[in-house]
């Protein structure tokens, strides 16, 4: 198994804006549940310390393999929603294990 992890920074002059950016995020991602071979899980997380140095959003997923988290990078519903959210994040940090 091999997990995923990205956290991003969203982009937005005000905390309405904001959270308007993660909540786009959040179904953008939910939508694609269940739709990617290989994918066991996924959960997004929206921080809630608010510290100055914590991301907005993180996302969890685990894959069956390697292999399965390759394909995902190039399958047509994460292409969609990574052109869907393109210019929203203003950082992006990635973990896989």
């Amino acid at each position: 198994m091999v997990k995923h992890i990205v956290m991003w920074n969203v982009k937005g002059a005000s905390p309405g804006e904001k959270n308007a950016g993660i909540k786009q995020l959040r179904a953008a991602f939910e939508g694609i549940r269940g739709k990617i071979p290989g994918m066991m899980h996924l959960e997004i997380g929206v921080d809630n310390s608010h510290v100055d140095y914590a991301c907005d959003v993180v996302l969890y997923s685990e894959f069956e393999s390697q292999q399965a988290l390759d394909a995902y990078a190039t399958h047509p519903e994460h292409l969609r929603v990574r052109n869907e959210l393109e210019g929203l994040r203003v950082a992006r940090h990635q973990v896989d294990y």
